[in-house]
């Protein structure tokens, strides 16, 4: 076992050759090297399965022998001063690699026919396989300048991931705003190193772990100093992890590929705080306002990023909520504690979300090739519906990682999200009910993207195979029948384009252009594998993107049974508790918790029976209503048992503009920060032009008028000189004289 740990080093390493060769070839052979750019993604999924190999090798070895090995070799030396690179094998790190090479093989194949139109293909892999060393690299660090060199090389990757498409301003300011959001945080983790490290005297994990409990435990060591240290390293991993309130770069950063949201922004770069919070527990663990920042920061994401989801239009933005929703769980189970809960969430989480995003991708896929629509459109669920019969595959992987994350048993989300409820009644009662409500949340809203999606008629015309026109789909309308101008006006409550108000639930359809309506031929050509194919219609994806979604619903299945609380001796499906026993020893808190049916069935039952009232919630508001159930209305029923309609239309329209407005967070950096600078610019500039300038310029000119003026005084003759030097003289002594005698 000893010698497979040596090389180690093939995890953060064996995807370099790829990046390389591909900028070589387009610097040395450009046209060469487009001409087979289909081949490079071959050695990337290649190489990558080679370190998923060797990943799931050491885990192996890890959980059947439990150890941690580290090595490491010596990069400075200076009298007083150390500085080592090298490699931590935990299971923190063969978690993280796993994670990033079984989600990182599934997307590269899938990006292969996503991208195959793209003329930006062999760099969008150049970029992948530097983002995957970069995560790669920052998972296996063993000092923490290790992961800040690593923690911003995949901030820069995220840069250029997000603006991929550059030439789109919407893609441009999504990247910047990521960019300089992230910068805020890494500025916080660069200080809290430096901090630690001037108490410590170390930046390695090992030692930093060591004497800073021995110096926490002889009071040798400012409380004040170390918390605001702490507070710190915290900040880089609210950032990175889109917690509050350092989390409004996410929802943008949806402007990329598809893939790169099922990567970065679901499985690994997004993932990255959390496993730095996980990394660093040993430390966190001794200062308890950390500890209790970090749930409350936590729990506080928690709800704010399921409240932000309720109502938003674009599917990739209401799934970025979703995760940031997702990500505060994993936080709040750190802040109280529950690591392997923590873990167990990140893991089953990342395998679920990963299988949205796809999904969410091959339905793009799909809209983009209907008469009229742009890349804009096909992300927006309101005009979406109906795609059932077109696209059933995605349907049905979709709806089971929505299920999963909706936490319905057995599915991989059920197990992990129900353990972090169950510690959060332990924690705080608060926390808990929070917890619990917002779990709520999270199964209407994502039920309201599936069933806006997939659900009922779609919600344009379009010529389809048979060239018979289908009918247009009319979704609910909150308030009934649509026949009240002032209440669809009022209270119909989304928009479809920044000029309109309209709703979610009115019966408005969408008229396409006319042009397009009287167009008989298919209109577009889609390339995959030099094959051709035409469509007027959605249609299902190729193979190669329907592959990595089954394999993902194989994953969400099955995942979960790793971290079954299950150990009566002869049967033992606690493997997770297994595989973390090292870190949980370092944490010195106890691996072999006891296992009840009965609690846990009473907990799991709570915990199911809220998500599915969260699904019907949804299916009242947005399932198509048939002719047997068209006069249901859920506020009919509301008014019916007394409340008045008033008290009811004012929620809803907080609740959604709420929602759809991102909490006002964005406006209130927009006002206090980019406004409030530029203010601040255009004060300091009038102050430097008004006063700087105008000081400067002022002795300039008084200089010149004074000399101008003096050089018709003088005459050239030495007596007169001499003459108003004496005069001027006898002057200033008289007047010294006065004030001296006065």
């Amino acid at each position: 076992m000893e010698h497979t740990y040596q090389y180690a080093w093939i995890i953060p390493l064996a995807l370099l050759p790829v990046p390389m060769l591909i900028g070589m070839g387009l610097l040395f052979f450009p046209t060469a090297t487009k001409n087979v750019r289909r081949m490079w993604a071959f050695p990337s999924v290649l190489l990558l399965s080679i370190v998923m190999i060797f990943s799931v090798n050491l885990s192996i070895q890890q959980i059947n022998g439990s150890s941690i090995y580290q090595y490491v070799w010596s990069w400075t030396i200076n009298n007083d001063f150390s500085f080592e690179f090298g490699l931590l094998i935990d299971s923190l790190t063969s978690i993280m690699s796993i994670l990033i090479t079984t989600i990182g093989i599934l997307v590269l194949i899938y990006s292969d026919n996503y991208m195959s139109h793209d003329q930006g293909y062999l760099r969008f892999f150049a970029y992948m396989s530097f983002s995957n060393i970069s995560m790669l690299g920052l998972v296996t660090s063993s000092n923490l300048i290790q992961i800040h060199i690593f923690w911003e090389l995949v901030g820069m990757f995220s840069y250029l991931l997000i603006g991929f498409w550059f030439t789109r301003p919407i893609a441009a300011n999504a990247c910047q705003k990521a960019f300089v959001t992230n910068r805020v945080g890494d500025f916080g983790l660069l200080l809290g190193i430096l901090g630690f490290y001037w108490i410590t005297g170390s930046f390695e994990f090992r030692d930093l772990f060591e004497i800073f409990n021995n110096l926490i435990y002889n009071n040798g060591v400012n409380s004040l100093f170390v918390t605001l240290c702490a507070s710190l390293l915290f900040v880089g991993a609210v950032a990175k992890s889109a917690q509050f309130p350092l989390h409004v770069w996410l929802p943008d950063a949806m402007e990329g590929p598809t893939p790169i949201s099922a990567l970065i922004h679901a499985a690994t770069m997004v993932a990255a705080g959390i496993f730095l919070v996980a990394r660093l527990l040993p430390l966190f663990t001794v200062i308890p306002y950390i500890m209790n920042l970090i749930s409350l920061i936590g729990i506080i994401t928690v709800l704010l990023g399921a409240t932000l989801a309720l109502a938003q239009k674009d599917i990739k933005r209401s799934l970025a909520y979703s995760t940031m929703s997702q990500l505060g769980y994993m936080m709040l189970a750190l802040g109280m504690g529950s690591y392997r809960a923590a873990l167990f969430h990140l893991i089953t989480h990342a395998y679920s979300k990963a299988l949205l995003f796809l999904g969410s991708g091959s339905i793009i896929h799909s809209m983009e090739s209907i008469v009229g629509y742009s890349p804009e459109k096909s992300q927006n669920m309101v005009v979406m519906g109906g795609l059932t019969k077109y696209v059933p595959i995605t349907k049905t992987s979709f709806l089971l990682g929505t299920l999963s994350l909706c936490g319905i048993p057995p599915l991989a989300c059920f197990w992990s999200k129900d353990e972090i409820l169950n510690d959060s009644w332990l924690y705080s009662p608060i926390f808990a009910i929070i917890a619990c409500f917002t779990a709520g949340f999270t199964a209407f809203y994502m039920f309201r993207i599936y069933l806006l999606t997939f659900e009922g008629h779609l919600n344009v015309n379009f010529q389809n195979y048979s060239g018979k026109k289908t009918s247009s789909f009319y979704s609910i309308c909150l308030w009934g029948k649509e026949g009240s101008k002032t209440i669809q006006k009022n209270y119909c409550l989304s928009t479809i384009n920044n000029n309109e108000k309209d709703s979610l639930f009115s019966k408005k359809t969408y008229p396409i252009d006319g042009n397009v309506k009287n167009m008989t031929q298919p209109f577009i050509t889609i390339t995959h594998f030099d094959n051709k194919d035409t469509f007027s219609y959605p249609h299902e994806s190729d193979n190669t993107m329907l592959l990595p979604l089954l394999v993902l619903v194989l994953f969400t299945f099955f995942v979960g049974s790793i971290g079954i609380p299950f150990d009566q001796g002869i049967i033992d499906l606690d493997i997770l508790s297994k595989w973390l026993t090292p870190s949980i020893n370092l944490l010195h808190q106890n691996s072999n918790n006891s296992f009840h049916w009965y609690e846990f069935f009473k907990n799991a039952i709570f915990s199911v029976s809220i998500a599915y009232f969260g699904i019907v919630i949804a299916s009242l508001l947005y399932r198509p209503i048939y002719s047997s159930f068209q006069n249901l209305h859920l506020i009919n029923l509301f008014v019916k048992m007394g409340l008045k309609r008033s008290f009811w239309d004012k929620i809803i329209n907080v609740i959604y503009n709420w929602s759809y407005n991102r909490g006002y967070i964005d406006f209130f950096y927009v006002m206090a920060l980019t406004r409030g600078i530029r203010g601040l610019a255009k004060l300091t500039h009038f102050f430097d032009r008004r006063v700087i300038d105008a000081i400067t310029n002022g002795v300039g000119v008084t200089s010149f008028f004074v000399g101008e003026g003096i050089r018709y005084v003088g005459g050239g003759r030495i007596s007169s000189y001499l003459f108003f030097y004496l005069f001027s003289v006898s002057i200033f002594l008289v007047i010294y004289f006065y004030y001296l005698y006065l």
